[in-house]
């Protein structure tokens, strides 16, 4: 694994709190409506991007992801700018407004989205995976998912197959308790996600995923098995999401003083307990930061705000068209 360093660290704290400030952001514009449809935040989450990006060749690698799947792609490499005019539904985003908050891709920094069907994006992980082995192509492909998906039946095919082929695949599941609104205890037997793996022998553990360094380390394994050619693994992420499933969720699964006692364990005060400990930066240089990441995010707004919104005609050059298809009303 590439060495963690002072550098490491300061990296961390600033683009994690640029993901915390963007999507704070965002949280303010859908308010005032002009982000529209759903919005589902990755506050509390932080540190498990982090890691894995850490641990990542980004010259080559992959990742796929679900609907909360804002701040990934800019990790991979997307500009920040386009990805929140994609949540405007603007003409310079990510799918030229097409998309919107659940649907943010970018194959230049190959993210593959951004799914809407719960659990969908696990067979499709599997089968970037594939590709790459079949092509002979020396990439691995992270595939997230929530807590929620593990109790779809795609899952348990995608890991047959993943086992039986040995795909570079490395499947996570961010476990932040509660899927959309319903406790993991409430959805079966057991409550050790990780342990699903079992039943395929595959490689399979629980992470502490409020510390990036735990994440890297555990990432760094668990892809450079699949590179060498032994096949995948499964990670459960154990997180914390600090906001609602989405912008409408009231949240009465869970109380305040909950939220309040997790946000003791906040990955980014964490990390800069840890900047503060080793003395590798001092308050001054922690508020130039602050204010760069502060400057970056009034950009993407200002983009966002003044970019046009896409022409109408540009939705049917995305739909599918053919000519003399044959209409069941031309045989009557």
């Amino acid at each position: 694994m590439k060495k963690i360093t002072k550098k490491t660290y300061l990296d961390w704290y600033e683009n994690m709190l640029f993901w915390r400030k963007f999507e704070d952001k965002l949280a303010q514009v859908y308010i005032n409506q002009k982000v529209r449809g759903f919005l589902h935040l990755y506050n509390g989450q932080e540190a498990v991007l982090a890691g894995a990006l850490h641990a990542m060749d980004l010259s080559k690698d992959r990742m796929i992801t679900a609907y909360r799947n804002h701040v990934q792609p800019i990790g991979m490499g997307v500009d920040p700018k386009k990805v929140m005019a994609e949540l405007y539904g603007k003409a310079t985003g990510t799918s030229q407004g097409l998309g919107g908050s659940m649907h943010i891709f970018s194959k230049e920094h190959r993210f593959y989205g951004g799914h809407g069907i719960v659990g969908g994006q696990i067979p499709l992980g599997a089968g970037l995976a594939f590709a790459d082995k079949y092509f002979d192509r020396d990439a691995v492909t992270l595939t997230y998912m929530g807590d929620g998906a593990t109790r779809q039946g795609s899952l348990h095919e995608t890991f047959n197959l993943a086992m039986l082929w040995k795909l570079p695949v490395v499947f996570c599941v961010e476990n932040n308790g509660y899927a959309m609104g319903t406790s993991v205890a409430r959805t079966a037997n057991h409550t050790d996600i990780w342990k699903l793996g079992l039943g395929y022998e595959m490689p399979c553990k629980p992470v502490d995923a409020m510390k990036p360094e735990v994440v890297a380390k555990e990432m760094d394994e668990a892809i450079k098995r699949a590179r060498r050619g032994d096949g995948p693994t499964f990670l459960e992420l154990r997180t914390y999401r600090y906001r609602g499933h989405s912008m409408s969720d009231a949240q009465h699964y869970r109380t305040k003083d909950e939220v309040a006692k997790k946000q003791e364990e906040d990955p980014i005060t964490y990390v800069l307990h840890q900047i503060y400990e080793n003395k590798w930066a001092t308050e001054a240089e922690i508020k130039k930061i602050d204010k760069k990441v502060k400057d970056r995010v009034k950009e993407c707004e200002k983009f966002a705000e003044d970019s046009p919104y896409p022409e109408k005609n540009l939705m049917f050059d995305a739909v599918y068209e053919q000519e003399d298809y044959p209409f069941l009303s031309d045989k009557l």
